[in-house]
C-alpha cells in the first residue's frame, strides 16, 4: 500500500514563493523563442527525459516558443556496432560515409526523434518531429577540416564524408509552428544542393537555427555544470570577449570549444543570450529561465 505524501503549510508556501518569483520571467519571455539543444546523459536517462519533456511543455504553456534540436551520438554508435559498421572520429566529428549516413539518418530522424516527440506528447504537449531536410529547413554543404602534419608542417584537407554544416536556414516552417500550439523537435540532418544527406553536429544546427530566428535564448544541454575556470569553479556569466580570452588561455578547451564558438556565432547574429547548462540536473531549464540566479553559464554580447 502506497503512503500519501504529507504536505505541510511551509511546503505550500515555498511552492507559492517559487511561482511568485517566476512570474516576472514569464512576462519577460512571453512570445519569445528558445532554441534548446537536447543531448548527452539527459537524453539517455528515463527520469531526466521525462522531466525535460515536462519542462518543454511548461515553457509552451506560459507563452514561450520552445524549439528542440536533438543529438544522438551514443545511439548512433550502438546501432553502427550492432550492424558491424566501423566508424571513426576526427576532432569530435564522426567520419560519415554513404553507409554510415543512412544509419545516422535512420537513428536521428527515426527512433530518437519519435521518442522525444512521444515524451513531450505524454507530458501534455503537442510535438511534431521533423528533420532539417523537411521543408528545406537546413540547406547544408560539406564540412571541410584542415590539419597540419606535425612532421612535414604541410596542411591537408580532411574528407569527413557526409558531415555537413548549415549553409542556409529556412525559418518559414518553424515560424508556422510558433503561431500554433505545436512544439517542433528537429533532427540535425541537412540537405545538400544535389539532394544529398548531411550529418550535422547538433550544437551547430541549434546555433544556426537560433541565429536565423533571432531567438531570445540558445540553450545547450551538456554533461558538465557549465564553463569552468582554472580552479574548476563554475563561471556563471561570460561576455563574448571574456569567452574568447578563456579559449586563448586554454582554460576553455576540448569539447567545450565548439560549444562556445556556436554560442558566439549565435550572439553575433541577434540571439540575445546563450546558455550552457548541465542536463543531468533535474529541471535545469526551469531553474535557468525562471529563477533569479539561474544555472550553468550564460554568455552574452557585452561591450
Amino acid at each position: 500500500m502506497k503512503t500519501k505524501e504529507l504536505k505541510t503549510p511551509d511546503t505550500w508556501l515555498k511552492t507559492a514563493a517559487t511561482l511568485s518569483e517566476a512570474l516576472p520571467y514569464m512576462r519577460q519571455f512571453a512570445d519569445e523563442t528558445f532554441v534548446i539543444k537536447y543531448g548527452g546523459h539527459a537524453m539517455g536517462d528515463g527520469k531526466l527525459a521525462q522531466q525535460f519533456a515536462q519542462d518543454i511543455v511548461l515553457l509552451k504553456q506560459v507563452g514561450i516558443n520552445p524549439i528542440v534540436v536533438h543529438g544522438g551520438g551514443p545511439q548512433i554508435g550502438k546501432m553502427l556496432d550492432r550492424l558491424k559498421i566501423q566508424s571513426s572520429f576526427v576532432d569530435g566529428l564522426r567520419v560519415t560515409d554513404s553507409a554510415t549516413v543512412e544509419i545516422v539518418e535512420m537513428v536521428l530522424s527515426g527512433s530518437i526523434n519519435k521518442q522525444i516527440v512521444s515524451e513531450i506528447n505524454a507530458a501534455g504537449g503537442i510535438a511534431i518531429g521533423i528533420s532539417g531536410e523537411d521543408g528545406q529547413l537546413i540547406e547544408a554543404r560539406k564540412l571541410r577540416r584542415s590539419v597540419r602534419d606535425p612532421d612535414s608542417n604541410i596542411e591537408k584537407i580532411l574528407d569527413l564524408g557526409f558531415v555537413g554544416e548549415p549553409m542556409r536556414i529556412n525559418p518559414m516552417i518553424i515560424q508556422e509552428f510558433a503561431e500554433s500550439n505545436i512544439i517542433p523537435v528537429i533532427a540535425p540532418i541537412g540537405m545538400g544542393s544535389n539532394g544529398e544527406t548531411f550529418n550535422i553536429n547538433a550544437d551547430t544546427a541549434a546555433g544556426a537555427i537560433a541565429a536565423a530566428l533571432g531567438a531570445a535564448k540558445l540553450i545547450i544541454l551538456t554533461d558538465v555544470p557549465g564553463v569552468l575556470d582554472k580552479n574548476k569553479d563554475l563561471v556563471s556569466e561570460l561576455t563574448i570577449r571574456e569567452a574568447r580570452k578563456l579559449m586563448k588561455e586554454k582554460t576553455i578547451s576540448g569539447g567545450m570549444i565548439p560549444k562556445i564558438e556556436t554560442c558566439i556565432h549565435a550572439l553575433e547574429n541577434d540571439v540575445e543570450a546563450a546558455h550552457i547548462l548541465d542536463g543531468r540536473l533535474p529541471h535545469v531549464i526551469l531553474l535557468e529561465t525562471f529563477t533569479k540566479y539561474g544555472a550553468g553559464t550564460m554568455i552574452y554580447e557585452g561591450e
